[in-house]
């Protein structure tokens, strides 16, 4: 039965058949000619899945990133970003993955965050001077940090997946790795401004209205610390921060910044429905292609394989990071944590490896997946939004890749950068 599951999905992708639709048809494919089981189990296990209650914080925090761009917050973390480092040499290029950084911590998407803040400040960066490619580029880059920084709808998922980690704890392990992301684009930019003469436009603004973007911009980042301080004081669970970052959205948006008006809230709402629609349609179908490989014992004998190798565990994680950069260029990760962290982790585990550091490690590089070819998501959305072709990007996409996987290797060979925070927090 797994020959033909896989069989099947690869023909399927290679069709250009919608991921989700490719994981669920394949597993009906599988459960239909390999197996006994009545094909009706798909649809079980599709919806199974999806029957569980930590699963409630994604479409809410889609809806929270949703009202806080509807609320004019993406402008104004912009402007902060620009007023912080707009007149460095290579200095709209820092805004841009200054302002990527910020808003991942309202976010949780990759996506959402090069269809908002990034392709805003792509087209800032073409008036400054910078080709439209170079800024695509460096936004879909920027975007990976994302689902690094909380929150983030990832870790929730990959913490329904291994029971050996906590949301919560890989909230807090997300925020140095999200970091050092941003400085190594920070650095390739920095590079490349210097290499290519992309200069500074703008004066150094003063210090009183560095003060000013400081202050209105704090509301928009008081979203994390409200997650990460209400969790940690055990205000409240992870699933039920989520429904407060929607009411903090809504009440920044509606009495502090007063750009979202009650006739907004139709659209906004119908927005996050079709992207939180679409993210659980690819989660139950990735469940029911994990069933079939569960029932097939592939989890148990891929392990089984691997600890005879007798592996060491850097060869192991270095092994892994080769394995998720093929697995990006084909998937998302989406379905990547459903299906290979049922895998991995249990082999990590009993490798001796931290399950909180496997777990950023495993992130890390399954989001950097969206930035590859040829189905590298980020590239079709910032494409789109600034109207290029993704082949466009991809020629300016080497430096800014390449920081994102020295970045990789960094976090794969330092365990302390993931469970350093964790630790001393409590988590």
């Amino acid at each position: 039965m797994a020959e033909i599951l896989f069989a099947a999905l690869a023909v399927l992708l290679l069709l250009g058949v919608p991921v989700a639709f490719a994981l669920a048809l394949s597993a009906f494919v599988a459960v239909a000619l390999g197996s006994s089981f009545p094909p009706l189990v798909v649809a079980k296990e599709m919806f199974s899945g999806l029957d569980s209650f930590p699963l409630l914080a994604v479409p809410f925090f889609i809806l929270a990133a949703e009202l806080m761009t509807g609320g004019a917050m993406t402008a104004v973390l912009l402007r902060f970003a620009s007023a912080l480092v707009g007149h460095l040499r290579g200095g709209l290029g820092h805004a841009n993955v200054l302002s990527s950084t910020m808003f991942a911590g309202i976010s949780g998407s990759a996506l959402a965050d090069a269809a908002g803040p990034g392709a805003m400040m792509t087209r800032m960066m073409e008036q400054g001077g910078y080709p439209r490619a170079y800024g695509g580029a460096l936004t879909v880059s920027a975007a990976v940090i994302g689902p690094i920084i909380p929150p983030s709808i990832l870790m929730i998922l990959y913490a329904m997946q291994d029971q050996n980690v906590s949301v919560v704890t890989l909230f807090v392990a997300g925020i140095i790795p999200g970091l050092c992301l941003a400085l190594g684009l920070l650095a390739a930019n920095a590079w490349m401004s210097h290499r290519r003469g992309y200069g500074a436009h703008a004066p150094r603004p003063p210090w009183s209205e560095i003060g000013r973007t400081t202050v209105h911009a704090a509301p928009a980042l008081g979203l994390i610390v409200l997650i990460i301080g209400g969790i940690r004081g055990g205000i409240f669970t992870p699933t039920e921060a989520s429904v407060m970052a929607v009411a903090y959205a809504l009440l920044c948006g509606m009495f502090v910044y007063r750009s979202l008006r009650l006739r907004d809230l139709p659209q906004i709402l119908l927005r996050a429905a079709l992207t939180s629609a679409a993210v659980l349609l690819i989660l139950g179908a990735a469940r029911a292609f994990a069933w079939v490989l569960i029932i097939e014992s592939v989890p148990q004998s891929l392990a089984a394989f691997i600890l005879g190798l007798e592996l060491s565990p850097i060869a192991f994680l270095l092994l892994v990071n080769l394995l998720l950069l093929a697995f990006g260029l084909f998937l998302d990760p989406l379905p990547g944590v459903m299906i290979l962290v049922p895998i991995l982790s249990p082999i990590a585990f009993a490798l001796g490896i931290d399950p909180v550091h496997f777990a950023i490690v495993m992130i890390v590089n399954l989001t950097i997946g969206l930035t590859t070819p040829p189905l590298g998501s980020l590239l079709f959305v910032v494409a789109s939004a600034v109207r290029l072709t993704p082949l466009a990007l991809v020629r300016e996409m080497p430096p800014f890749f390449a920081a994102n996987v020295a970045v990789l290797l960094l976090l794969t060979l330092t365990p302390s950068l993931s469970t350093w925070l964790p630790r001393i927090s409590g988590f």
